[in-house]
C-alpha cells in the first residue's frame, strides 16, 4: 500500500488553515483528463500535481482532516448538458465555508460566513450558467463524510469511483420548485464573459 512521504506530510502539515489549503489547490494545474477519466486519491493528486474539481475537493478535505476538520464533500448537481461540481465544506465557529478546485473565474472558494449548508450551496446558484446564460444548478447533496470510507482511500493507487457513486446516491435537495425554472432570468452578457476566464489553458 502506498504511503505519503515525509516531505508530502510536511507540506500538508503547513497548510493549517482553509485559506492556505485553497491557495495550494489553486497552485495545482487543472486535470483535463487527456488520457481518460480519473478520480485520483489525495496521494496521487499530490504526486501528479494536477486536479479537477472532485480530486481537488478530496485532497482539500483530507488536508483539512489533518488539522481537526471533518473531511466533507458536497455535490452540486446541474441539468444534463452542464457539468456537476464538488466542493469540500468546512465549519469554523458555527459557520460554513468551502474549498473549491475549478479552472474558471466562478464556482470558487467560499469564506466561512454561511449559517447552513443550504446557504453555502445556494451561494453558487447565480454563478452556475451556460454560455447562453441559462442557469443550471438544480440540486445540492447532503454532506458526505469521508471518514465513513476505509482508511486507505487517501492513498489508494486506483481511481476512487466508489466515492463518486456514494455522492450520486446520497440524499439531494432541490434548489427551486420546478415551476420556477422557466421563469429564471438568464445571466448578463458581462457575467457570461467573466465566466469564460480560465486559470489554466487546456
Amino acid at each position: 500500500m502506498p504511503i505519503f512521504s515525509k516531505k508530502e506530510i510536511s507540506v500538508m502539515r503547513k497548510l493549517n488553515t482553509p485559506a492556505k489549503v485553497q491557495d495550494f489547490l489553486n497552485s495545482l494545474k487543472f486535470n483535463f483528463e487527456k488520457n481518460g477519466q480519473t478520480l485520483k486519491s489525495p496521494l496521487f493528486t499530490l504526486r501528479k500535481q494536477n486536479a479537477h474539481c472532485i480530486e481537488g475537493a478530496l485532497l482539500g478535505a483530507y488536508i483539512l482532516s489533518l488539522h481537526k476538520f471533518t473531511p466533507y464533500l458536497l455535490h452540486l448537481k446541474t441539468i444534463k448538458n452542464d457539468f456537476d461540481h464538488v466542493i469540500a465544506p468546512f465549519k469554523i465557529n458555527g459557520l460554513w465555508g468551502a474549498l473549491s478546485k475549478t479552472n474558471h473565474a466562478v464556482l470558487r472558494y467560499r469564506e466561512p460566513v454561511y449559517k447552513s449548508i443550504r446557504e453555502l450551496a445556494m451561494s453558487y446558484f447565480h454563478e452556475y450558467f451556460l454560455n447562453d446564460g441559462a442557469k443550471t444548478m438544480r440540486q445540492y447533496s447532503a454532506l458526505l463524510n469521508l471518514n465513513r470510507f476505509e482508511n486507505s482511500w487517501e492513498t489508494m493507487k486506483g481511481d476512487l469511483w466508489g466515492i463518486d457513486q456514494e455522492l450520486d446516491k446520497i440524499k439531494h435537495y432541490q434548489v427551486l420548485p420546478k415551476e420556477f425554472i422557466k421563469k429564471l432570468r438568464k445571466a448578463d452578457k458581462v457575467e457570461i464573459e467573466a465566466g469564460k476566464i480560465v486559470e489554466y489553458k487546456k
